[in-house]
């Protein structure tokens, strides 16, 4: 359940709680941060935060710190930030004893601003921004994943190769298939929900073995907060059953990809935007649906960040491969769906590798611009949207990442500071996967070349 202070000082008295984890999202959406003796987070870390090297926004996948960033480097020495503990996220860890997390924003240790390239403050830019404006936002991330019988440590010891999925054959909305994953997802289901993050419902999915698990909606910045811990909680109930489970875009070249829908409506007043008294949408609607569109290609970085994630816009494969928007129809990257109160945008473009935090900036922050400047999207597409003429989705990071870092609109969206962190972390990963020698390689070149 989520915790007031009292709340809290009163389950480490009585010891329901004897740690405090304090956590914040790293370029690539994964929590790290410290684990607190409760008694110590009341006493002193509830109301000075703490401290954590500023390394960490600027570190690969395998924690080495990547030269060429301006926030920290060796230069500079690699100092500390400030960790804040925003308390309206601390809830119970639900999937691990005695534990409670809250999540943190990031700030300058002797300023006290926000730093501008953490991945939460991306985001509280775009809320704030879109409050001037009058408005509060509605959101909620559809999240996919594989399960494999495979513990973490034996993926590892196999090189994540012959794999052994949950089930063994294709799942969708099978309720046979699906009960006999249900010792981890309706685990999973549970600790979500006494952890104060509601769920809606699970499902098997389109692949063998994959899965997805739908929590309820919220505003943007808290739907972020509840994606990553998500995410995290579906990590450690996988490690504790001696299970795994991948978030990776495309684990498999032969099936359908992770994705993670990103559902959004804007509200004013109480009521949705983007529909108007007489149950029609509205102008808002449309010219927010038209920045959206219009903004993807030079923000792509934020809905596929990864190598893997451009593997994933394959025709046919229920990943979109055209930008371009249509009522109710899967094929399209836009989809449009509810009606009245519920009317909302499905931009099916993430991949669940995404930073949830920055793939909603992006999107908020393109939908605004398109309300700001009235741009209008283009007209509906009616029918398969994988053999249309609409324009392409990118397809490699490489050529996603020079876009963006060249992009007038990034910059003028986001700013000049986040657009050359995250462009330099892009051209980064690419430069990292460039240098490796793959499998694939050695399938095909090390006899017969």
């Amino acid at each position: 359940m989520t915790l007031s202070i009292d709340d809290l000082r009163s389950a480490v008295a009585n010891g329901s709680i004897d740690t405090v984890v304090m956590a914040f999202a790293d370029h690539y959406g994964r929590l790290v941060g410290k684990r607190f003796d409760g008694q110590f987070f009341v006493e002193s870390a509830l109301a000075d935060g703490t401290h954590a090297c500023d390394y960490l926004l600027t570190v690969d996948m395998e924690m080495e710190p990547v030269e060429g960033y301006a926030s920290a480097n060796w230069q500079a020495g690699y100092g500390d930030f400030h960790l804040v503990p925003d308390l309206a996220t601390m809830r119970r860890a639900a999937w691990t004893e005695r534990a409670a997390i809250v999540l943190c924003d990031v700030e300058d240790d002797a300023t006290h601003e926000p730093i501008a390239v953490a991945p939460r403050s991306i985001l509280r830019r775009q809320i704030d921004r879109l409050a001037d404006a009058g408005f509060t936002t509605g959101a909620a991330s559809e999240l996919e994943f594989f399960i494999f019988t495979d513990s973490y440590r034996a993926a590892h010891d196999k090189g994540y190769r012959d794999l052994e999925a949950a089930g063994w054959y294709v799942e969708d909305y099978h309720l046979l298939q699906g009960a006999r994953t249900e010792g981890y997802v309706g685990a999973a289901r549970r600790a979500l929900v006494a952890s104060g993050i509601p769920v809606e419902n699970s499902k098997g999915e389109a692949a063998i073995g994959q899965h997805e698990l739908n929590i309820a909606w919220a505003d943007a910045l808290e739907m972020a907060d509840r994606h990553v811990v998500m995410k995290q909680a579906l990590k450690e109930i996988a490690d504790q059953q001696g299970v795994s489970v991948t978030f990776m875009a495309k684990p498999d070249a032969a099936q359908p990809g992770n994705s993670c829908h990103l559902h959004l409506s804007l509200w004013k007043d109480g009521r949705n935007a983007f529909t108007g008294d007489d149950g029609e949408p509205t102008d808002e609607f449309r010219w927010f649906l038209g920045g959206f569109m219009a903004h993807t290609p030079d923000l792509m970085v934020a809905y596929a960040p990864t190598i893997n994630s451009y593997k994933r816009y394959q025709s046919q494969s229920w990943a979109p491969t055209r930008i371009a928007w249509s009522t109710d129809n899967r094929t399209t990257s836009f989809r449009i769906v509810g009606r009245g109160q519920s009317r909302r945008i499905e931009c099916r473009l993430p991949g669940a590798d995404a930073n949830p935090y920055v793939a909603y900036a992006a999107a908020l922050a393109s939908g605004l611009d398109g309300i700001e400047n009235k741009i209008e999207p283009p007209a509906e597409l009616v029918g398969d949207a994988y053999t249309s003429d609409a324009d392409q989705v990118p397809t490699s990071l490489a050529t996603a990442a020079e876009r963006f870092a060249a992009s007038d609109a990034a910059r003028r969206l986001l700013g000049d500071e986040v657009v050359d962190h995250y462009g330099h972390f892009h051209r980064s990963e690419v430069a990292a996967f460039e240098a490796a020698v793959t499998d694939w390689e050695h399938r095909r070149y090390f006899e017969r070349i």
